[in-house]
Protein backbone atom coordinates (compact mmCIF):
# COMPACT_ATOMS: atom_id res chain seq x y z
CA UNK A 1 0.00 0.00 0.00
CA UNK A 2 1.03 3.57 -0.68
CA UNK A 3 -0.11 6.33 1.69
CA UNK A 4 -0.03 9.99 0.65
CA UNK A 5 -0.25 12.31 3.64
CA UNK A 6 0.22 15.94 4.56
CA UNK A 7 -1.77 19.06 5.42
CA UNK A 8 -4.94 20.17 3.72
CA UNK A 9 -4.60 21.89 0.32
CA UNK A 10 -1.00 20.75 -0.21
CA UNK A 11 -1.92 18.67 -3.27
CA UNK A 12 -2.38 15.09 -2.06
CA UNK A 13 -5.39 14.33 -4.24
CA UNK A 14 -3.77 15.94 -7.28
CA UNK A 15 -0.68 13.79 -6.79
CA UNK A 16 -2.79 10.64 -6.44
CA UNK A 17 -4.56 11.39 -9.72
CA UNK A 18 -1.21 12.06 -11.42
CA UNK A 19 0.16 8.74 -10.16
CA UNK A 20 -2.95 6.99 -11.45
CA UNK A 21 -1.65 7.56 -14.97
CA UNK A 22 1.27 5.21 -14.23
CA UNK A 23 0.11 2.63 -11.68
CA UNK A 24 -3.65 2.11 -12.23
CA UNK A 25 -4.41 2.32 -8.49
CA UNK A 26 -7.60 2.66 -6.50
CA UNK A 27 -7.87 5.38 -3.87
CA UNK A 28 -9.00 4.95 -0.27
CA UNK A 29 -9.99 8.31 1.18
CA UNK A 30 -8.70 9.16 4.65
CA UNK A 31 -10.83 12.28 5.06
CA UNK A 32 -13.22 12.54 7.99
CA UNK A 33 -15.64 14.85 6.09
CA UNK A 34 -15.81 13.28 2.64
CA UNK A 35 -17.69 10.33 4.15
CA UNK A 36 -20.89 12.44 4.20
CA UNK A 37 -23.32 12.53 1.31
CA UNK A 38 -24.51 15.92 -0.03
CA UNK A 39 -21.39 17.62 1.35
CA UNK A 40 -19.25 18.03 -1.75
CA UNK A 41 -17.97 21.58 -2.13
CA UNK A 42 -17.00 22.24 1.47
CA UNK A 43 -15.12 18.93 1.72
CA UNK A 44 -13.36 19.40 -1.63
CA UNK A 45 -14.64 15.98 -2.67
CA UNK A 46 -13.26 14.48 -5.91
CA UNK A 47 -15.39 15.40 -8.90
CA UNK A 48 -17.60 12.80 -10.62
CA UNK A 49 -15.13 12.79 -13.53
CA UNK A 50 -12.18 12.12 -11.21
CA UNK A 51 -14.07 9.34 -9.45
CA UNK A 52 -15.00 7.82 -12.80
CA UNK A 53 -11.37 7.89 -13.91
CA UNK A 54 -9.98 6.39 -10.69
CA UNK A 55 -12.12 4.32 -8.26
CA UNK A 56 -12.44 6.02 -4.87
CA UNK A 57 -13.49 4.30 -1.65
CA UNK A 58 -14.93 5.49 1.71
CA UNK A 59 -16.60 8.54 0.16
CA UNK A 60 -20.36 9.22 0.42
CA UNK A 61 -20.99 6.35 2.82
CA UNK A 62 -23.34 7.99 5.38
CA UNK A 63 -25.91 10.78 5.51
CA UNK A 64 -25.00 13.91 7.49
CA UNK A 65 -27.22 12.90 10.43
CA UNK A 66 -25.75 9.40 10.76
CA UNK A 67 -23.05 8.49 13.25
CA UNK A 68 -19.62 7.93 11.80
CA UNK A 69 -16.43 7.37 13.74
CA UNK A 70 -13.05 5.71 13.72
CA UNK A 71 -14.40 2.17 14.16
CA UNK A 72 -16.63 2.43 11.09
CA UNK A 73 -13.89 4.09 9.06
CA UNK A 74 -11.41 1.40 10.02
CA UNK A 75 -13.80 -1.36 8.95
CA UNK A 76 -14.64 0.27 5.59
CA UNK A 77 -11.02 1.14 4.84
CA UNK A 78 -9.78 -2.40 5.44
CA UNK A 79 -12.66 -3.88 3.43
CA UNK A 80 -11.70 -1.60 0.53
CA UNK A 81 -8.02 -2.38 0.99
CA UNK A 82 -8.62 -6.13 0.85
CA UNK A 83 -10.84 -5.83 -2.24
CA UNK A 84 -8.25 -3.70 -4.07
CA UNK A 85 -5.40 -6.07 -3.25
CA UNK A 86 -7.45 -9.10 -4.33
CA UNK A 87 -7.87 -7.45 -7.73
CA UNK A 88 -4.10 -7.12 -7.96
CA UNK A 89 -4.28 -3.32 -7.92
CA UNK A 90 -2.29 -0.81 -5.90
CA UNK A 91 -4.16 0.81 -2.98
CA UNK A 92 -3.48 4.51 -2.41
CA UNK A 93 -4.50 5.74 1.05
CA UNK A 94 -4.90 9.50 0.59
CA UNK A 95 -5.89 12.08 3.17
CA UNK A 96 -5.04 14.46 5.96
CA UNK A 97 -7.07 12.99 8.84
CA UNK A 98 -4.19 11.72 10.96
CA UNK A 99 -6.36 9.54 13.17
CA UNK A 100 -7.75 7.70 10.16
CA UNK A 101 -4.41 7.42 8.34
CA UNK A 102 -2.42 6.00 11.24
CA UNK A 103 -5.23 3.65 12.28
CA UNK A 104 -4.74 1.88 8.94
CA UNK A 105 -0.96 2.16 8.65
CA UNK A 106 -0.35 0.97 12.21
CA UNK A 107 -3.21 -1.56 12.27
CA UNK A 108 -5.07 -0.26 15.29
CA UNK A 109 -7.58 -2.48 17.04
CA UNK A 110 -10.70 -0.34 17.40
CA UNK A 111 -13.25 -1.19 20.14
CA UNK A 112 -16.61 -2.01 18.54
CA UNK A 113 -18.65 0.10 20.95
CA UNK A 114 -21.73 1.72 19.35
CA UNK A 115 -22.45 5.39 20.13
CA UNK A 116 -24.54 6.07 23.23
CA UNK A 117 -26.29 9.35 22.42
CA UNK A 118 -27.83 9.77 25.89
CA UNK A 119 -24.45 9.36 27.55
CA UNK A 120 -22.83 11.72 25.06
CA UNK A 121 -25.42 14.43 25.70
CA UNK A 122 -24.98 14.02 29.45
CA UNK A 123 -21.20 14.31 29.20
CA UNK A 124 -21.46 17.27 26.81
CA UNK A 125 -23.75 19.01 29.31
CA UNK A 126 -21.19 18.38 32.04
CA UNK A 127 -18.46 19.87 29.90
CA UNK A 128 -20.57 22.99 29.35
CA UNK A 129 -21.71 23.36 32.95
CA UNK A 130 -18.39 22.60 34.61
CA UNK A 131 -15.45 22.67 32.25
CA UNK A 132 -13.91 20.31 29.74
CA UNK A 133 -11.00 19.68 32.10
CA UNK A 134 -13.27 17.81 34.53
CA UNK A 135 -14.03 15.16 31.91
CA UNK A 136 -10.37 14.85 31.07
CA UNK A 137 -9.47 14.46 34.75
CA UNK A 138 -12.03 11.65 35.00
CA UNK A 139 -10.45 9.97 31.98
CA UNK A 140 -6.98 10.29 33.48
CA UNK A 141 -8.19 8.68 36.70
CA UNK A 142 -9.67 5.79 34.69
CA UNK A 143 -6.89 5.44 32.12
CA UNK A 144 -3.74 7.53 32.52
CA UNK A 145 -2.36 6.33 29.17
CA UNK A 146 -5.44 7.50 27.25
CA UNK A 147 -5.45 10.70 29.27
CA UNK A 148 -1.91 11.49 28.20
CA UNK A 149 -2.63 10.84 24.53
CA UNK A 150 -5.87 12.81 24.23
CA UNK A 151 -5.74 16.60 24.32
CA UNK A 152 -8.12 17.96 27.01
CA UNK A 153 -9.56 20.41 24.47
CA UNK A 154 -10.62 17.56 22.17
CA UNK A 155 -13.94 17.04 23.93
CA UNK A 156 -15.24 14.60 21.34
CA UNK A 157 -12.33 12.19 21.79
CA UNK A 158 -12.44 12.51 25.59
CA UNK A 159 -16.15 11.66 25.57
CA UNK A 160 -15.59 8.73 23.20
CA UNK A 161 -12.91 7.30 25.51
CA UNK A 162 -15.25 7.59 28.50
CA UNK A 163 -18.04 6.02 26.44
CA UNK A 164 -15.83 3.00 25.71
CA UNK A 165 -14.98 2.64 29.40
CA UNK A 166 -18.61 2.86 30.55
CA UNK A 167 -19.67 0.28 27.93
CA UNK A 168 -16.89 -2.25 28.54
CA UNK A 169 -15.64 -1.55 32.04
CA UNK A 170 -12.09 -1.59 30.67
CA UNK A 171 -9.60 1.26 30.09
CA UNK A 172 -9.74 2.30 26.42
CA UNK A 173 -5.97 1.99 26.02
CA UNK A 174 -6.20 -1.76 26.79
CA UNK A 175 -8.68 -2.20 23.94
CA UNK A 176 -6.88 0.02 21.43
CA UNK A 177 -3.81 -1.97 20.48
CA UNK A 178 -1.72 -1.92 17.32
CA UNK A 179 -0.79 -4.77 15.02
CA UNK A 180 0.99 -3.61 11.89
CA UNK A 181 -0.41 -5.03 8.61
CA UNK A 182 1.54 -7.91 7.09
CA UNK A 183 2.01 -6.14 3.75
CA UNK A 184 4.63 -3.41 3.10
CA UNK A 185 3.55 0.23 3.27
CA UNK A 186 5.26 3.27 1.76
CA UNK A 187 4.27 6.62 3.30
CA UNK A 188 4.82 9.68 1.12
CA UNK A 189 4.39 13.13 2.66
CA UNK A 190 3.87 16.41 0.84
CA UNK A 191 5.02 19.61 2.52
CA UNK A 192 4.91 23.23 1.45
CA UNK A 193 6.30 26.48 2.80
CA UNK A 194 3.73 27.62 5.39
CA UNK A 195 2.88 31.07 4.03
CA UNK A 196 2.50 29.62 0.53
CA UNK A 197 0.21 26.90 1.86
CA UNK A 198 -1.90 29.50 3.65
CA UNK A 199 -2.25 31.46 0.39
CA UNK A 200 -3.41 28.31 -1.35
CA UNK A 201 -5.92 27.63 1.43
CA UNK A 202 -7.31 31.16 1.14
CA UNK A 203 -7.68 30.71 -2.62
CA UNK A 204 -9.45 27.37 -2.09
CA UNK A 205 -11.92 28.93 0.36
CA UNK A 206 -12.74 31.67 -2.15
CA UNK A 207 -13.21 28.96 -4.81
CA UNK A 208 -15.63 27.08 -2.55
CA UNK A 209 -17.75 30.20 -2.22
CA UNK A 210 -17.63 30.75 -5.99
CA UNK A 211 -18.62 27.13 -6.68
CA UNK A 212 -21.72 27.36 -4.48
CA UNK A 213 -20.87 26.50 -0.86
CA UNK A 214 -23.53 28.90 0.40
CA UNK A 215 -26.16 27.13 -1.68
CA UNK A 216 -24.86 23.72 -0.57
CA UNK A 217 -25.18 24.60 3.11
CA UNK A 218 -28.61 26.11 2.48
CA UNK A 219 -29.77 22.86 0.87
CA UNK A 220 -28.48 20.83 3.80
CA UNK A 221 -30.44 23.02 6.22
CA UNK A 222 -33.55 22.71 4.04
CA UNK A 223 -33.18 18.92 4.16
CA UNK A 224 -33.47 19.23 7.93
CA UNK A 225 -29.88 18.62 8.93
CA UNK A 226 -29.35 20.44 12.20
CA UNK A 227 -26.42 22.86 12.63
CA UNK A 228 -25.64 20.96 15.85
CA UNK A 229 -24.77 17.73 14.00
CA UNK A 230 -21.07 16.74 14.06
CA UNK A 231 -21.08 16.73 10.25
CA UNK A 232 -22.30 20.34 10.19
CA UNK A 233 -19.57 21.46 12.59
CA UNK A 234 -16.89 21.05 9.94
CA UNK A 235 -15.00 24.05 8.66
CA UNK A 236 -17.10 25.88 6.09
CA UNK A 237 -20.42 24.33 7.04
CA UNK A 238 -20.37 25.85 10.51
CA UNK A 239 -19.37 29.35 9.38
CA UNK A 240 -21.69 29.51 6.36
CA UNK A 241 -24.48 28.18 8.56
CA UNK A 242 -23.85 31.06 10.96
CA UNK A 243 -23.94 33.48 8.04
CA UNK A 244 -27.26 32.08 6.80
CA UNK A 245 -28.72 32.47 10.30
CA UNK A 246 -27.59 36.10 10.39
CA UNK A 247 -25.02 35.52 13.11
CA UNK A 248 -22.14 36.93 11.05
CA UNK A 249 -21.55 38.63 7.74
CA UNK A 250 -20.35 36.70 4.71
CA UNK A 251 -16.96 38.43 4.91
CA UNK A 252 -16.66 37.39 8.56
CA UNK A 253 -17.63 33.80 7.71
CA UNK A 254 -15.02 33.61 4.95
CA UNK A 255 -12.31 35.06 7.18
CA UNK A 256 -13.22 32.57 9.90
CA UNK A 257 -13.06 29.67 7.42
CA UNK A 258 -9.58 30.71 6.37
CA UNK A 259 -8.41 31.16 9.97
CA UNK A 260 -9.79 27.78 11.08
CA UNK A 261 -8.22 26.00 8.10
CA UNK A 262 -4.83 27.58 8.92
CA UNK A 263 -5.29 26.26 12.44
CA UNK A 264 -6.16 22.82 11.08
CA UNK A 265 -2.85 22.75 9.21
CA UNK A 266 -0.96 23.28 12.46
CA UNK A 267 -2.92 20.41 14.00
CA UNK A 268 -2.21 18.15 11.02
CA UNK A 269 1.52 18.75 11.30
CA UNK A 270 1.25 17.35 14.83
CA UNK A 271 0.03 14.08 13.25
CA UNK A 272 2.46 14.16 10.34
CA UNK A 273 5.78 15.40 11.68
CA UNK A 274 8.57 16.36 9.32
CA UNK A 275 10.92 14.54 11.67
CA UNK A 276 8.97 11.26 11.39
CA UNK A 277 11.36 8.80 9.74
CA UNK A 278 8.44 6.63 8.58
CA UNK A 279 7.40 9.35 6.12
CA UNK A 280 9.34 10.12 2.94
CA UNK A 281 8.79 13.86 2.61
CA UNK A 282 8.72 15.88 -0.62
CA UNK A 283 8.70 19.68 -0.64
CA UNK A 284 6.28 20.97 -3.28
CA UNK A 285 6.72 24.65 -2.51
CA UNK A 286 6.43 26.86 -5.56
CA UNK A 287 4.06 24.45 -7.33
CA UNK A 288 0.67 25.75 -6.16
CA UNK A 289 0.24 22.61 -4.07
CA UNK A 290 0.77 20.17 -6.92
CA UNK A 291 3.77 17.90 -7.20
CA UNK A 292 6.16 19.49 -9.68
CA UNK A 293 7.83 17.49 -12.43
CA UNK A 294 10.96 16.84 -10.39
CA UNK A 295 9.04 15.72 -7.29
CA UNK A 296 6.60 13.69 -9.38
CA UNK A 297 9.42 11.83 -11.12
CA UNK A 298 11.16 11.16 -7.80
CA UNK A 299 7.94 9.87 -6.27
CA UNK A 300 7.19 7.78 -9.34
CA UNK A 301 10.67 6.22 -9.19
CA UNK A 302 10.33 5.62 -5.46
CA UNK A 303 7.05 3.75 -5.96
CA UNK A 304 8.41 1.74 -8.88
CA UNK A 305 11.28 0.56 -6.68
CA UNK A 306 8.94 -0.14 -3.79
CA UNK A 307 6.49 -2.34 -5.71
CA UNK A 308 9.04 -4.18 -7.85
Amino acid sequence: MIAIVGPTAVGKSELALQLAQYFSPEIISADSRQVYRYMDIGTNKPSPAERAAVPHHVIDVVDPDEDFGLAMYHQLAFEALKAIQQKGKLPLLVGGSGLYVWSVIEGWTIPQVPPDQKLRRRLEARAEQDDSQSLHRELQAIDSEAGEKINPSNIRRVIRALEIYYATGQPPSLLQRKEAPSFPILVIGLAQERSELYRRIDWRVDEMIRKGLIEEVGQLLKRGYSPSLPSMSGIGYKEIGQFLRGEMTLAEAIDKMKYETHRLVRHQYAWFRLSDSRIRWFDVSGTEGKANIVALNEIKGLIEGFIS
